[in-house]
């Protein structure tokens, strides 16, 4: 296979002379790549997890199988085993006034596929969106994050090794060629990571009209209903909120509990992070903070907190040890928080979980409209009225009932945000049609009606006229 060149202009300039010189790929060529992709993934499977590890400081390679390497997999063979069905036209229904003639709905590959990748789960947000990408008959190139180069440089040697660089491409290098990626013709960009960074990518890409997916983040809250057991969830919970040490953009950012319930949920959610978690530092289950920019950054929110009347409860007392440990944190759950603390303005992305009081279902549900539109919402309970009226009075990119993260794991849900929280979907068969485009067609009967309405209009066209607008 052809390694990928230094320039990404020069790549793409490539890619799009494939892609012209096959504008519409057989599925038995596509499904070549989605195997190709899933043989790439199995075969350096070791070599990627030791080198987010690397990038992390101490990231379990159990834990990169379940979040990233499973979900790959499992995401290709939806698409090889769907795939038939997602290419075969669509039919639509035909006015009766233009009926004979038959209409129908094909999907084309839109030509070449720019994939912005974030750190946070760097081997699945990489190759994720580019199932549905290469499942469309698009070609790809993908430019992963500055901040994960162990991985970066990973992602781009097995690729190399796997795809033609006219087919699927890694690029690599710091923020800088991030921007210079961003501003690329590309036919679709797709882009994963903050609010801020994506809304700078969509100005870069408007200005070539191209189309993006933009998978963002937020404040994700968890709902605990009154009629919730806690003995059942709080397992939930924490898993939820400490793998990858909370950087996950659907972590629960904030749980929203019963006023007279808080101290019992709270003193719950510890012990359950401890059953998980015996100790954090130290533990090669628990994953490091993956910068100290970052790692400040969440200690910079604690002490805000703290300083503003936050109660903190630290699982494993302040700060982080020194040594190959220093950047596993320790989680702290914030209660009494209000809205001048910046956690509570910020998304947190790592191990720290405020907690609200609330005193009646529709004061959680307003809290919850009061903010940014969130990528994933979490509610626990048994009352089924109350879990509908949830569902109905919020509004978030995708939800999971009684557990966390879940949602995002079902190869037919749509992922994606919505406001603030991202547009565009993918996963599934909503990454097949994020990536193409319908081409809707039209087929004239040999006898059709249209003629009579041509000029030179006669004197009854009115009468007819009328008559079409009554069955149109």
């Amino acid at each position: 296979m052809n390694g990928s060149s230094s320039d990404p202009g020069i790549l793409l300039e490539r890619q799009q002379r494939a892609f012209l010189a096959d504008l519409s790929p057989s599925r038995r060529a596509r499904e070549d790549r989605l195997r190709r992709l899933d043989r790439l993934v199995q075969t350096h499977a070791e070599r990627f997890a030791q080198a987010i590890s690397e990038d992390f400081g101490t990231r379990s390679s159990i834990e990169v199988r379940i979040t990233e390497t499973m979900l790959l997999r499992a995401g290709v063979r939806h698409a090889l085993h769907h795939l038939r069905a997602w290419m075969k036209p669509r039919r639509a229904p035909v006015a009766l006034a233009y009926r004979p003639g038959r209409a129908r709905l094909i999907c084309q590959p839109r030509g070449v596929v720019g994939i912005i990748s974030p750190w946070n789960y760097p081997l699945q947000l990489s190759l994720a969106p580019l199932i549905g990408a290469l499942a469309a008959g698009n070609r790809a190139m993908i430019k992963p994050s500055e901040s994960t180069p162990a991985f970066a440089a990973a992602l781009e040697a097995a690729v190399g090794e796997t795809f033609a660089s006219d087919e699927v491409a890694v690029v690599t290098g710091d923020a800088a060629l991030g921007r210079l990626f961003a501003a690329l013709p590309f036919d679709h960009l797709l882009f994963t990571g903050s609010t801020a960074v994506g809304r700078e990518v969509a100005l870069a890409a408007a200005k070539n009209l191209t189309p993006v997916t933009l998978e963002l983040s937020g404040k994700s809250p968890v709902i605990v209903d009154a009629s919730c057991a806690l003995d059942g969830i709080v397992d939930r919970i924490a898993w939820g909120k400490l793998i990858n040490a909370g950087q996950t953009c659907i972590a629960p950012d904030y749980a929203l509990v019963p006023r007279a319930g808080v101290d019992r949920f709270a003193r719950a959610l510890c012990a359950s992070m401890h059953r998980l978690y015996p100790t954090f530092r130290g533990n090669p289950d628990y994953t490091s903070i993956v910068s100290e920019r970052h790692i400040d950054r969440l200690r910079d929110l604690v002490e805000d907190a703290r300083a503003r009347g936050a109660r903190v409860i630290e699982l494993e007392g302040g700060g982080a040890q020194q040594g190959w440990h220093r950047r596993q944190l320790a989680p702290s759950l914030l209660l009494d928080v209000n809205e001048d603390m910046r956690v509570m303005r910020e998304e947190i992305f790592g191990p720290i979980l405020p907690i609200v009081a609330y005193d009646t279902l529709d004061d959680a549900m307003a809290f919850v409209n009061a903010r940014p539109r969130p990528l994933a919402l979490y509610w626990f309970g048994a009352d089924r009225k109350a879990r509908d009226r949830v569902l109905a009075g919020t509004i978030a990119g995708g939800v999971t009932i009684n557990d966390t993260l879940a949602h995002v794991a079902q190869d037919s849900l749509p992922f994606g945000g919505i406001g603030d929280s991202g547009y565009g979907h993918y996963h599934g068969e909503y990454g097949f049609r994020q990536f193409s485009a319908q081409k809707p067609v039209f087929v004239q009967a040999r006898l059709s009606g249209l003629g009579l309405i041509r000029p030179p209009y006669r004197s009854s066209i009115a009468r007819l006229l009328d008559w079409i607008s009554y069955f149109t």
